[in-house]
C-alpha cells in the first residue's frame, strides 16, 4: 500500500494522507495547460510565463513532492515544485 503525506491546502499546519494516490494525481497543475510550465526562456515576456507557473505551485499541496521528483530525476525543463531549471541546478549543488 503506497501512502503519500502531503499538507492540506485548508489547513497549512496539518498533514493529510491519501492511500494509493500519487502525488500528480493531487497536483494543482493537473488539468492545467502545459505550455506554461515550459517557458522558452526565463527572461523578458517569458518571465510572465514563469510567475503564472510559479503562481500555481505555490497553491499546490504537493509542491514539496514535485520538487523533490525533478531534483532526484535531474529534471532540465520546465517549472517543477515551483523552481526553473537554474534554480534547481543551485539546489543541487
Amino acid at each position: 500500500m503506497n501512502t503519500t503525506m502531503y499538507r492540506d491546502p485548508a489547513n497549512p499546519l496539518a498533514v493529510r494522507k491519501e492511500a494509493d494516490d500519487h502525488w500528480t494525481d493531487l497536483s494543482e497543475c493537473r488539468g492545467s495547460d502545459p505550455e506554461i510550465f515550459y517557458p522558452i526562456t526565463e527572461f523578458g515576456p517569458a518571465r510572465d510565463q514563469v510567475a503564472e507557473a510559479k503562481r500555481v505551485c505555490y497553491r499546490c499541496a504537493v509542491a514539496a513532492e514535485c520538487l523533490d521528483w525533478a531534483l532526484r530525476a535531474g529534471e532540465p525543463a520546465g517549472i517543477w515544485g515551483g523552481t526553473t531549471p537554474e534554480e534547481r541546478r543551485y539546489l543541487r549543488r
